[in-house]
């Protein structure tokens, strides 16, 4: 009789985000990014835990290119010119890249902690988007004559994931709700940018990424406040706490007040902040 392969997909969601964290190559992560996210809403995925499937990677992993600076060391990114605009949507890939580990990181690295299955479905949904921001921005480089690795980029953003592997709230707070709400600031002025100078494409790229990125940090602001009821403590200056114990940027205005709200990211959670930490 025929026989039908299985993909190759590991058995439990622990082991696929694993898996994807320690990919090496761009094109696997994004694979196996997919093909996980399929198998976990085809109800085809247990779990799994730490103590079975392993523990996850201290970093992840990358192919040999792109060259990694210090942040203090990176270019301006600009949509001016044509090598301009092949920095700012390689420096978006990078961006892109380093959140699929974050998420799937995310994942699987706090499975020990008891939580309901709508967290992963959450969450799983935010690793398939971000797999598929970070091909649609190779797939604009492509267009321009150009692929992920060509230039420089920095290695700052999984400091934030070692700096708080060891407590979920804490990476909730800075990872979705610091990080990701950023986005939510810096984002609409580049879209306007792009279409400006006649980049329609970028335009659109970027369009699907900030619309993404509102339920991103919804989730992010549901989840830490789901944990701080869970602990009886009120989540903005629980907020407040992990952000000046953790986060080594500053949070500068201007905010992007309305989608930060619409995201659940009230005033009262970052403003207090602004001229503590900026």
């Amino acid at each position: 009789m025929p026989t039908t392969e299985k993909p190759d997909i590991p058995e439990s969601l622990v082991a696929g985000a694993r898996a994807i964290v320690a990919a090496q190559e761009t094109s696997e992560k994004v694979r196996l990014a997919y093909g996980v996210s399929k198998a976990w809403f085809q109800r085809s995925l247990a779990l799994g835990s730490l103590s079975k499937d392993g523990d996850m990677p201290e970093r992840p992993g990358r192919p040999p290119n792109p060259t990694l600076l210090a942040p203090r060391d990176m270019p301006k990114r600009s949509l001016t010119g044509k090598a301009g605009r092949l920095a700012l949507i390689h420096s978006l890939a990078h961006i892109e890249l380093n959140a699929v580990d974050l998420t799937w990181d995310l994942i699987g690295r706090f499975a020990y902690v008891r939580l309901p299955r709508s967290y992963y479905d959450d969450w799983v949904r935010v690793g398939l988007e971000e797999a598929k921001h970070f091909a649609m921005l190779q797939d604009r480089l492509s267009r321009l004559d150009a692929t992920y690795g060509d230039l420089p980029a920095h290695d700052g953003l999984w400091q934030a994931a070692q700096d708080t592997g060891h407590d979920l709230a804490a990476r909730l707070a800075i990872i979705p709700l610091v990080l990701e709400a950023r986005g939510l600031d810096i984002t609409p002025p580049m879209i306007e940018k792009a279409r400006q100078i006649g980049d329609e494409d970028t335009a659109k790229c970027l369009d699907i990424i900030y619309r993404d990125e509102k339920n991103h940090v919804a989730f992010g602001a549901k989840w830490f406040r789901f944990l701080c009821d869970r602990q009886g403590i009120r989540a903005e200056p629980a907020f407040h706490a992990y952000v000046r114990r953790h986060f080594r940027g500053a949070l500068k205005p201007p905010f992007n007040d309305r989608a930060r709200s619409e995201a659940g990211l009230t005033p009262g959670f970052y403003k207090p902040l602004a001229p503590l930490v900026g």
